[in-house]
């Protein structure tokens, strides 16, 4: 499958970007080049060949969901600057 100018300008386009009359002729050349060697992979049999979804193994790390007991409010209110009425108390942002 063979690019042509009309393609790339159609692409550049797309990409809104502006190539010269050059570069049109020379991406043109470079593309058709990349689609014939993808066609050329094409021809391999990976019918055997499991697909490759990451280049490292990935699996999850689980932690073990234990309960714990929560601390007492008063003593996580000794580490707020203010409190009122069981709540945090924070500057009003409007």
């Amino acid at each position: 499958m063979a690019i042509d100018i009309k393609e790339v300008e159609h692409i550049a386009l797309l990409a809104r970007i502006n190539i010269s009359e050059k570069e049109k002729v020379e991406f043109a050349e470079q593309m058709t080049q990349i689609l014939q060697y993808v066609e050329k992979l094409n021809e391999l049999n990976t019918n055997e060949v499991e697909p490759l979804y990451h280049i490292l193994p990935i699996y999850n790390v689980f932690r073990e969901d234990n309960v714990v007991e929560s601390p007492d409010r008063d003593e996580l209110f000794a580490n707020a600057p203010q409190h009122e009425d069981g709540y945090y108390k924070v500057p009003r942002i409007l």
